[in-house]
């Protein structure tokens, strides 16, 4: 239950001190820091599930979620020109497109296996995300250059 404050003698808001303080822009960041973390470690737990063959009835939504999170997460940080809508759409988008082609590719190689695919996703996620540290090694060797 909400309780209101009375006005002071000022017009101050009718907000308490402690929901003016939760109702700033902090607030905002910290939920989201916290649907972040939230959301590693429902990846986390999903990848190691599906590898651990456990039969738990999570194990199905959890390893979908690691399959559309990890790729997703993986190009939402390569990508870094759209707002964060376009960004997390074309994420998304690219993570769908990772696990039909590893589907589609471990199909066609005859190689298929649950634990396969979850390893090879990994892999492509795993190697997305070294593209920034190389990214970022390159464009500073061009600003040293540029700076001679």
């Amino acid at each position: 239950m909400q309780t209101m404050g009375a006005k002071g003698a000022k017009g101050d808001s009718p907000v308490p001190a402690d929901d003016a303080e939760r109702a700033g822009p902090g607030a905002a960041r910290d939920l989201l820091t916290l649907l972040a973390g939230t959301a590693t470690a429902a990846v986390c737990a999903g990848g190691l599930l599906a590898l651990s063959g456990s039969d738990s009835p999570v194990r199905g939504p959890f390893t979908l979620f690691f399959l559309l999170g990890a790729p997703a997460a993986a190009f939402s940080v390569v990508l870094r020109g759209p707002d964060p809508l376009g960004r997390a759409i074309a994420a998304l988008g690219g993570a769908i497109v990772v696990d039909v082609l590893v589907v589609h590719g471990m199909l066609a190689l005859d190689l298929w296996s649950v634990r396969g695919g979850i390893v090879v996703v990994a892999a492509v996620s795993a190697l997305t995300l070294l593209l920034v540290p190389v990214r970022r090694l390159r464009e500073r060797a061009a600003r040293r250059r540029r700076d001679r």
